[in-house]
């Protein structure tokens, strides 16, 4: 493993609620935050034998190294390790956490596809096309994407290959570091929003594929695998709002993922004070 200095899953906002309190808030001296990433590149083979199949994990772990406030370096490192890793590893520090992690990975992949290599094996099956289902690879890579005094936001890129098919996506988790608790849209969003964001969604996915209808949309293959529909994985920065939404939810697989970016003029009618706030902040960042 080494260290390298660097300037996050929707499905940890519901628990946010165990680590961080709205009660708590953070010393207007503590933004004097420094990053750093811990990285693996390991791959092991079955039984140890070069000649067979082996499985690749790749993380690359930004965390905070170093805060004014102890407790808010612990706190993101917290949720940082959950979002990555999992809840058994966020009360881990991050080198420990990435060693157990990619401990239990290998492991678990020589212990769970030993006895079918083997058995494949002996049923005396093509080795090469046997060792195509047994090869496998993992990348698991974040960075804080943005960070200023009022908000942070962590990218989460996922990779995995189990012998079949391959999965990726990429999740955005955002903090105010003001309350120490993620942001969601009902944060930024004031009254009734969800149709109008809906609406302006569709607008600019028709405009971005230089389209004028949704049906048209839907006969390239977007809204056949999900609703578009605002969610909560989305990111800030100047230019706006954008929502990510991953292979599957929108749609088909060979069409990737989907960005969708809304301007903060677009929005502002939607906007509440505390979002004006943030994105006065963010374009004052960005010029």
């Amino acid at each position: 493993m080494k260290k390298q200095t660097v300037s996050l899953l929707v499905l940890l906002l519901a628990a946010s609620g165990f680590f961080f309190s709205c009660g708590n808030t953070v010393n207007k001296n503590a933004y004097a935050l420094e990053f750093d990433s811990i990285q693996v590149n390991e791959t092991v083979h079955l039984f140890g034998d070069t000649a067979k199949p082996a499985c690749n994990l790749i993380l690359n772990f930004a965390y905070a190294s170093q805060s004014s406030d102890v407790r808010l370096k612990d706190s993101l490192n917290t949720f940082f390790l959950s979002a990555c890793f999992g809840d058994k590893y966020m009360a881990m520090t991050p080198e420990e956490a990435v060693k157990k992690y990619t401990e239990k990975y290998v492991g678990d992949y020589r212990n769970d596809l030993e006895p079918m290599y083997k058995k494949d094996e002996e049923d005396k099956q093509d080795e090469q096309s046997i060792g195509a289902w047994y090869s496998y690879y993992k990348g698991i890579e974040s960075h804080v994407q943005l960070c200023n005094t009022l908000m942070l936001t962590y990218r989460i890129d996922y990779n995995e290959y189990t012998g079949a098919h391959g999965i990726y996506m990429s999740t955005f988790l955002n903090l105010d570091l003001k309350t120490l608790s993620p942001i969601r849209l009902d944060d930024l969003f004031e009254g009734d929003y969800k149709e109008a964001l809906t609406d302006l969604l569709w607008k600019q996915l028709m405009a971005d594929n230089n389209v004028s209808t949704r049906q048209e949309l839907e006969d390239m293959g977007y809204a056949t695998t999900g609703d578009l529909e605002p969610i909560e994985n989305f990111y800030l920065d100047p230019t706006g709002i954008t929502f990510y939404y991953n292979v599957y939810e929108i749609a088909p697989y060979v069409m990737g993922a989907t960005k969708i970016t809304l301007s903060y003029e677009d929005i502002a009618h939607l906007m509440n004070g505390e979002f004006i706030t943030l994105s006065s902040a963010i374009k004052a960042d960005g010029e």
